[in-house]
């Protein structure tokens, strides 16, 4: 379990996958649930751009609190002999075991809600060269898929470009998402 910081989170040298100068701060226009704190789209950003197969995230929309549950913790959790387990991982399950049993959290979109292979998709079709965008095209499709296409992006020199718009594309979602859930967000 860890509590998502969008400014340390994902770690040195990947600054540019969630730049601050590049996540929208203005909340939708929609009526919000008064009864829920502001949340940080930056760190629902973050979240989402840390997912992965062996963790769900879940938002606690009362303190805005992000929880990543790992497989190992979740099997803990549901293990009836969980106290046995040493003392730090004893320390995580009361808020594990409220994301994974309270209605109040809210389980953020994971991996395949993403489908990051559509992001793909979308930025090689927005190529206006039409050989840049047949070589990406190519890219991701077959074995590989996701290699492929960023030795394509690297070799084409469109690393930052493509970060940009996978960036937007992730505050998007957590966009849509924030605001299915009537949750208002900075």
């Amino acid at each position: 379990m860890a509590r998502v910081e969008a400014d340390n989170f994902l770690g040195p040298g990947s600054e540019s996958l969630v730049p601050h100068s590049r996540v929208p701060s203005c909340p939708s226009v929609e009526v919000f649930d008064a009864m829920s704190k502001v949340i940080s789209l930056r760190e629902i950003i973050a979240a989402l751009d840390a997912a992965s197969d062996d963790c769900t995230s879940y938002l606690d929309p009362e303190t805005g609190e992000i929880v990543v549950v790992t497989e190992e913790e979740r099997a803990l959790a549901e293990d009836p002999c969980w106290e046995e387990a040493p003392a730090w991982q004893r320390e995580m399950m009361p808020k594990i075991r409220a994301a994974l049993e309270s209605d109040r959290f809210l389980e953020l979109p994971d991996r395949f809600d993403i489908h990051e292979w559509s992001i793909m998709e979308r930025f090689s079709r927005t190529q206006n060269i039409e050989q840049i965008r047949s070589e990406l095209l190519n890219a991701i499709h077959g074995a590989g898929a996701f290699r492929a296409f960023r030795s394509a992006i690297r070799r084409l020199g469109l690393e930052q470009s493509w970060y940009q718009f996978r960036d937007e594309a992730l505050a998007e979602i957590a966009r849509s998402w924030l605001e299915e859930h009537k949750l208002q967000y900075t």
